[in-house]
């Protein structure tokens, strides 16, 4: 997958501008803050929006061309962000339907690959119920599992372990994980250390602009020397988050008097290239 000079546009705002991005087989997850257009992203790979300027191509095929945009949907498997299901069928009938659109035949089939779907996230004892009834953990796991449907070789996951517990996003981590040894997987998260740390790649998108492209061990590491552990509350705005009870994780260039050295993680990195670590001492 190749996108290169990319730039989307809702009316006067740049959703992405001039991103260049290239991945293959493994998984790829997408960070960066609400707004810096991981959706549109997304959406621009799952073929859902289409792009006048830059150049795409998925497998070598151009989503713009009608015929090249059936193909890639052919090979695709899309967990949308937003939960658009049809709260009165029931779970299975839907996961049948989506079955045929993807056109799995004959009706055996897709149902053979319903019940597998359903049994990776859990939701086999629940087939027979209206997706109204379901919980919005679960309506994201059925997400989920429609996207895993005929075994797409590229899986496009915007923010599959939203609403899910400890355990569910343990487990859906495990799976695309899984997928990616057979499959492209491109997943946007805002779990830096839970998921992104285990793809092969990681963007961060900033303002719509790729500003960071690597691996989430290069990403960790543009937070050498900038990871503190701390005991006093940091100061408010500061790149910081808590870490157990009366610690705190501190990014900053000059860390304050009581601060101690930490081993830098993905998320720590994030921060970094997001300009969210300060520049001076906190105090």
């Amino acid at each position: 997958m190749s996108l290169r000079g990319v730039d989307v546009a809702y009316g006067h705002r740049r959703a992405l501008a001039g991103v260049d991005l290239e991945a293959g087989p493994g998984a790829t997850a997408v960070l960066g803050p609400n707004g810096s257009g991981k959706s549109t992203l997304l959406r621009l790979i799952a073929t859902v929006v289409t792009t006048p300027t830059g150049t795409v191509r998925i497998a070598g095929a151009d989503p713009r061309r009608a015929a090249d945009r059936v193909a890639i949907r052919r090979r695709l498997g899309y967990q949308p962000q937003s939960d658009a299901l049809p709260h009165r069928l029931r779970v299975v009938d839907h996961l049948d339907y989506v079955a045929a659109l993807c056109e799995i035949t004959p009706r055996r089939l897709r149902r053979r690959w319903s019940a597998w779907a359903l049994e990776m996230v859990g939701l086999a004892d629940v087939a027979a119920e209206r997706i109204g009834r379901l919980s919005g953990g679960m309506r994201r796991r059925l997400l989920f599992a429609q996207a895993l449907l005929g075994g797409p070789d590229l899986l496009v996951c915007d923010e599959p372990l939203a609403s899910l517990d400890a355990a569910w996003r343990s487990r859906l981590t495990t799976l695309l994980t899984h997928r990616a040894a057979e499959a492209t997987v491109v997943v946007a998260t805002h779990h830096a250390d839970e998921l992104a740390a285990v793809c092969h790649r990681v963007v961060v998108l900033d303002d719509g602009r790729v500003a960071f492209s690597g691996t989430p061990a290069a990403l960790a590491e543009r937070a050498r020397g900038r990871a503190w552990d701390v005991t006093r509350p940091p100061p408010a705005g500061a790149a910081a988050r808590a870490v157990g009870p009366g610690r705190w994780r501190l990014v900053a260039d000059r860390p304050p008097p009581d601060a101690h050295p930490a081993t830098p993680s993905v998320h720590d990195g994030y921060l970094v290239v997001t300009a969210g670590a300060a520049t001076g001492a906190a105090t």
